[in-house]
C-alpha cells in the first residue's frame, strides 16, 4: 500500500465522528449507567476468573466446576469439571423462573403460516424428540446431522441435540447433494434429518430428493427422520425413512437434561477453507451458550419482553449464536422465519418487523443494501417504532448502509450495533454494548467482555494505535474453537502457529484513537501494483462514495508490467446509468487513493456470489477472472447461478 493510500484511509477512521448513545436509554439498560459497565469491561480484562465465574453463576449448573480457566493457547479449558447442560439453560431454567407460559418462539413461513411455542411447549416438544433419538439407540457423544430451513422443528431438533449430549451440525439446505455428503462422510452422523420439501420464492424445492443422493453412500446414517413440509411426492425408503410427526405422535414428553462436562463438544460446525475443503470446527456446548448468553445481554441490551428476529439462516453459526443460543439463554421471544426476505413482496422484511413488533433485529450489511436498492417508498407505510437495537455481522458494514438503517428505518433513535466474529470465535468478540457504548458507523466497536485481542506486525508486536496490522487473540474465551473434526494438526498449524502465543483471525485491523476496531480485510486481500501494496478493502470504501453503487468488491488480477491490478465488481441502482457510474467510479478511485490503483476493469453487476450470512465470495470472483472457471467448492453459496451470469459479463456475451 502506497503512502498516500494508507493515509487515506487511516484519515477516513481519524476523522469519523461519535454518536453518543440516548441518555434517557442508558439508565434502563442491564448495566444501568456507562460508568458501570466500563467498570465490567475493566474487570472481565483485569480478573477474568472472577468475571467469567460469576458470569457462570447466572446459568444453572448441577455440579461446581474445580477451576474456572485452565491452560493457554492452543489447549485451555473453562469451568473445568462442572457439570450442566445447554438446553436446561435455554429451557428448564425459564420455566423454573416463572416464565413457562411466556412465547419462547414464533415460526413464520415464507406462505405466511405461523406456529407459536411457549417455553413450556417447546420443552415438550424437545422432550419428546430426544425420546425419537434414544429410540434409534443414540446416546451422548453420537452424532446426527440436519440438512433443513428456518423450520420450527429444526429449532426443536437443534435443542434436543444439546439435551442429550448428542453432537450435531446444521448443514444448509441450499447445499448440493454432492457438498451435503462431504460433510456427512466427514462427520459420520448416525441420524439424519431432513424435508420432503422447502419453501424458496413461491416454488416448492425437492430437498429430499437431494438428500437420498447425499446419504445412499454414508454409511454410518441408519435413520432418516423427515420432516412434511413441501407436500410434494417423496420416496420413503424402509428401514430407513421416518416421518417426524410419526414419531413425534408416538413419543413421551419427559426426558431428564444428560450430565455434559463445561468442555466436552457439543457443536460441530463446517466452514469454507481456504483451500476450498471445508473445516469442521468443534465448539464446546456448553461454553457456547455461557459466553453467548452474556454478549447477547450486551450487545442487544436483552430484556424480558423482547421480541428479536435473527434474519440468518440455520446453516450459519449466525442463527446460533443469536438466534436460538442468544436469544433462548435470555429468556425472550425469538423469530424464525423461512424463505427469501424479499419474497413475495420486496417489503417482506417491513411486513415482519412491524407485524410482531420486533425490538431487536439482527440484519447483514448485504442484505441491508438490498433494502436500500428497493428503495425509502417500500418502508414509508409501515410503523417500525418499536425498534430499538439493530445489530449485524458478516462482511465490513460500509457507512452509507449504517447511515441508511440509523436515519430511514430508525428514525435516528435506535442503536446500531455492527460486530465481528468469526465461526471460529463462535460470537462476537468486537462489539458495543446496545445504548452504553458510542457507535461509529463502519467500526466493529470495541474488544467486548473478556476478550483480550491485539493488533500486531507480522512478527506479534503490537502496532500503535492507527496503524493497520493483524488481528489476534492475546487469550482465550469460553466459546472459541477446541479443535477441527478428525484434524487436530491443522487446528494447530492454523491459528495457532502464525504468531506463537496466540489465536490468529487472519484479519487486517487498525484501533483508533478511540478506541474502536476496524476490521479491513483479510490480511491476504492485498494488491501489489507496481511494488505498492493497496487494500481491496480500501478501494471498496472509495467505490462505495459513489452515488448509484449498491455493493462493491475488489479482487487483484494478474498484470505483465505491473504484477497486479485491481477489478471491480459493482452492483448499481439503475442500470440505465452504468457507463456513466464506470466512469465517476475510476475518476473516485483516482481521487480517494491515486492513479496506481486504477482499475484493469470494472464490471456492472446484477449480484455477487454470497454465502447466507451475507459475505460475498470473492475468491470465486478471482477464479472467474484468472482462470476463466471456478475450481474450488462452491457449496458455501447461497445464490450459485451467480456464478455463471457473472462468468458471462466478464466474457462480453
Amino acid at each position: 500500500m502506497s503512502i498516500e493510500a494508507k493515509n487515506e484511509t487511516l484519515n477516513m477512521i481519524k476523522e469519523s465522528k461519535i454518536i453518543f448513545p440516548n441518555k434517557d436509554k442508558v439508565k434502563n439498560t442491564n448495566a444501568g449507567s456507562i460508568d458501570a459497565f466500563n467498570n465490567l469491561l475493566k474487570r472481565s480484562w483485569d480478573e477474568p476468573e472472577k468475571f467469567w465465574e460469576d458470569v457462570a453463576n447466572e446459568l444453572s449448573w448441577f455440579h461446581p466446576w474445580s477451576k474456572t480457566i485452565e491452560g493457554e493457547f492452543p489447549n485451555f479449558k473453562f469451568f473445568t469439571g462442572g457439570i450442566t447442560n445447554p438446553a436446561f439453560n435455554m429451557l428448564d431454567r425459564n420455566i423454573e423462573k416463572g416464565y413457562a407460559n411466556k412465547l419462547a418462539l414464533i415460526w413464520e413461513g415464507e406462505n405466511y403460516e405461523t406456529k407459536f411455542y411457549t417455553y413450556k411447549m417447546l420443552l415438550c416438544e424437545v422432550n419428546k424428540f430426544c425420546n425419537v433419538l434414544k429410540g434409534f439407540g443414540l446416546k451422548k457423544g453420537d452424532r446426527v446431522s440436519i440438512y433443513l430451513p428456518n423450520l420450527a422443528e429444526t429449532v426443536i431438533a437443534v435443542l434436543a441435540c444439546y439435551r442429550m449430549g448428542v453432537l450435531f451440525n446444521t448443514v444448509f439446505s441450499g447445499f448440493s447433494a454432492n457438498a451435503l455428503r462431504e460433510r456427512l462422510n466427514h462427520f459420520e452422523p448416525q441420524v439424519f434429518i431432513t424435508a420432503d420439501g422447502i419453501y424458496r420464492r413461491g416454488k416448492v424445492i425437492a430437498l429430499k430428493e437431494q438428500a437420498d443422493i447425499a446419504i445412499e453412500k454414508v454409511s454410518s446414517i441408519k435413520a432418516s427422520i423427515v420432516v412434511k413440509r413441501g407436500g410434494n411426492p417423496i420416496s420413503m425408503k424402509s428401514g430407513r425413512d421416518y416421518w417426524w410427526d410419526d414419531l413425534m405422535r408416538k413419543s413421551e414428553a419427559e426426558f431428564q437434561p444428560e450430565l455434559i462436562e463445561a468442555n466436552e463438544p457439543g457443536l460441530v460446525f463446517y466452514t469454507s477453507g481456504t483451500t476450498g475443503k471445508p473445516k469442521g470446527v468443534v465448539h464446546s456446548g456448553n461454553a457456547f451458550v455461557i459466553n453467548n448468553y452474556i454478549y447477547a445481554k450486551y450487545h442487544l441490551d436483552l430484556h424480558q419482553d423482547d421480541v428479536f428476529w435473527c434474519m440468518a439462516d440455520i446453516g450459519w453459526l449466525t442463527m446460533h449464536i443469536w438466534g436460538i443460543v442468544g436469544a433462548l439463554s435470555n429468556g425472550i421471544t425469538t423469530i424464525f422465519y423461512e424463505g427469501a426476505i424479499d419474497y413475495p413482496e420486496q417489503d417482506r422484511v417491513y411486513q415482519i418487523l412491524e407485524k410482531y413488533r420486533v425490538n431487536k433485529w439482527w440484519t447483514s450489511p448485504t442484505a441491508t443494501r438490498m433494502l436500500m436498492k428497493f428503495g425509502e417508498e417500500k418502508l414509508k407505510p409501515y410503523d417500525l417504532s418499536s425498534l430499538d437495537v439493530v445489530a449485524f455481522v458478516g462482511e465490513p458494514l460500509n457507512p452509507e448502509a449504517w447511515k441508511w438503517v440509523y436515519e430511514k428505518i430508525g428514525k435516528g433513535k435506535i442503536y446500531l450495533n455492527n460486530t465481528y466474529g468469526q465461526t471460529e470465535t463462535a460470537g462476537c468478540p468486537l462489539a458495543g454494548a446496545a445504548w452504553l457504548t458510542p457507535m461509529k458507523p463502519g467500526s466493529c466497536g470495541i474488544q467486548f467482555l473478556g476478550a483480550q485481542l491485539d493488533i500486531v506486525d507480522d512478527f506479534g508486536n503490537p502496532v500503535e494505535p492507527m496503524t493497520v496490522g493483524n488481528l489476534v487473540f492475546k487469550k482465550p474465551i469460553p466459546m472459541l474453537i477446541r479443535d477441527l473434526w478428525k484434524d487436530h494438526e491443522r487446528y494447530l498449524d492454523t491459528y495457532f502457529y502464525k504468531v506463537p502465543g496466540t489465536y490468529f483471525t487472519y484479519d487486517a485491523a487498525v484501533r483508533d484513537n478511540d478506541g474502536h476496531i476496524w476490521v479491513l480485510s483479510r490480511t491476504d486481500d492485498v494488491i501489489n501494483v507496481s511494488g505498492h501494496r493497496i487494500s481491496t478493502m480500501e478501494i471498496e470504501s472509495a467505490v462505495m462514495e459513489v452515488e448509484g453503487v449498491v455493493e462493491s468488491a475488489v479482487i487483484g488480477s494478474p498484470d505483465e508490467v505491473k504484477g497486479m491490478m485491481p477489478v471491480v465488481f459493482v452492483t448499481v441502482r439503475d442500470e440505465n446509468n452504468e457507463e456513466e457510474i464506470i466512469n465517476k467510479i475510476k475518476l473516485k478511485i483516482v481521487e480517494k487513493i491515486g492513479k496506481i490503483a486504477l482499475p484493469k476493469d470494472v464490471f456492472c453487476v446484477p449480484t455477487t456470489p454470497k454465502t447466507p450470512s451475507g459475505k460475498i465470495m470473492r475468491r470465486f470472483l478471482r477464479e472467474l477472472v484468472i482462470k476463466g472457471k471456478i475450481v474450488s467448492d462452491t457449496t458455501s453459496l447461497e445464490n450459485p447461478d451467480s456464478i455463471e451470469i457473472i462468468s458471462k459479463i466478464i466474457s462480453g456475451i
